[in-house]
């Protein structure tokens, strides 16, 4: 049984950044997980909260089932509903052609492209409003 884990932050963040190559500074975002057994098998980090925008980092164990409506469903109402977040980003680096496709597959819109501004090179700034989410209409 899959269990939404959103009172461990600091537990799912390091998780997340150890995936994402990225960083998790404790009381500076927040993050939730999904666990399977007493396990991660996926996690999200929310950081960079300005009062408008956020970034969202979403990492997962590779082979694992978590991809469900419900995990998504919760992965952004907290962005849209609970702070109303004008705007949700997700940075890539240009040649993570995976995390491309998922993050256009959940709906984010490429809005910009920041010049050799990524070790893979350009950095691509995806976004998504509260209208485009589809998944808080299901």
């Amino acid at each position: 049984m899959k269990t939404v884990i959103l009172n461990q932050p600091d537990r799912v963040g390091r998780w997340v950044a150890e995936r994402t190559d990225g960083q998790w500074i404790e009381g500076r975002g927040f993050a939730f997980g999904l666990e399977e057994e007493g396990e991660l098998i996926a996690g999200v980090i929310f950081d960079s909260w300005n009062g408008a925008s956020l970034c969202m980092h979403v990492a997962a164990k590779p082979g694992a089932r978590w991809l469900t409506r419900d995990f998504i469903r919760v992965c952004f109402y907290y962005p849209f509903v609970q702070l109303r977040a004008k705007k949700i980003l997700g940075l890539v680096g240009s040649g993570n052609t995976a995390a491309r496709r998922f993050d256009e597959h959940l709906g984010f819109v490429l809005e910009a492209t920041l010049a050799d501004a990524h070790p893979d090179g350009d950095l691509l700034v995806y976004s998504m409003t509260p209208e485009q989410c589809r998944w808080l209409k299901l």
